[in-house]
């Protein structure tokens, strides 16, 4: 049998304490924990820390609250900061508006391989769900429940990852709020860039640089499922800036940024 290799699960916050309730609910309910949580908090109120202090008390796994001030969107920073924290060898990366699967770490890891990293897709919680998502805390969705989006992702059948072929380029499907990495690949390229400003292109950029270092990529197709919660559109005032980072990235083969995870080693 397979062993598998310890986990730390690792989602960005703000200010969204009812979003990152669910989340941590559903890690609950996990039929494989991961070893730990950190919650990269990138500035939230207090709510939030009360939130994560009173869920603390009978979480199954460490759950550790990295916090810092709110100067506008430092998610690169934060995660940084997080992922630096870990104490194990699998980096789980979701998003703080996601709910997952029961099986969702049991898969991630059991297609975990040295040399790649995973990325999953995303059912999509519609606007209308979200009265009745927060008012029963809802963890647990069916194919047929009203108000989803993309359900054939739902569809939890391992089979499919016979036909799931290792990928040398970043694939455009790729999503940040669900994917994972070797935690000494992402020390490898030295983590996020720190020179993104705002919304986007963070974990492509990253991903950019893993293919360039000699990574290569999988996706999950019906394992590893998340569910992600509406929200409006973040501020894209930055989003041309970051393509041009990225894109310089890519042109020239850059496996390693300046400012990354190094600083906090």
């Amino acid at each position: 049998m397979k062993q598998l290799p310890t986990c730390t699960l690792v989602t960005p916050t703000y200010n969204w304490p009812e979003a990152l309730e669910l989340l941590l609910l559903s890690v609950k309910n996990q039929t494989l924990l991961p070893n730990e949580v950190i919650v990269a908090d990138d500035g939230s109120r207090e709510d939030t820390r009360q939130l994560i202090e009173k869920l603390r008390q009978d979480f199954p796994v460490p759950l550790i609250h990295i916090w810092h001030e709110d100067i506008k969107n430092r998610k690169p920073v934060i995660m940084n900061k997080a992922i630096a924290k870990a104490c194990c060898d699998y980096i789980v990366e979701i998003d703080g508006d996601i709910i997952i699967h029961p099986h969702f770490i049991r898969d991630h890891l059991r297609f975990a391989k040295q040399g790649q990293y995973l990325f999953g897709s995303r059912v999509n919680l519609l606007k209308e769900k979200l009265p009745e998502l927060f008012k029963k805390k809802l963890i647990s969705f069916g194919f047929f429940d009203a108000n989803i989006k993309k359900r054939t992702r739902a569809l939890r059948l391992p089979i499919f990852m016979l036909f799931q072929k290792q990928e040398d380029k970043r694939s455009r499907k790729l999503r940040g709020c669900n994917m994972s990495f070797w935690r000494k690949d992402f020390i490898a390229v030295n983590g996020f860039n720190e020179a993104l400003t705002g919304w986007g292109q963070d974990d492509s950029e990253l991903i950019e640089r893993m293919h360039n270092f000699g990574i290569k990529g999988r996706r999950l197709k019906h394992v590893g499922i998340a569910y992600h919660i509406y929200h409006p559109d973040q501020c894209k005032l930055h989003v041309n800036q970051n393509f041009a980072v990225e894109d310089e990235t890519r042109l020239k083969k850059l496996t390693f940024i300046e400012k990354g995870i190094n600083q906090y080693l």
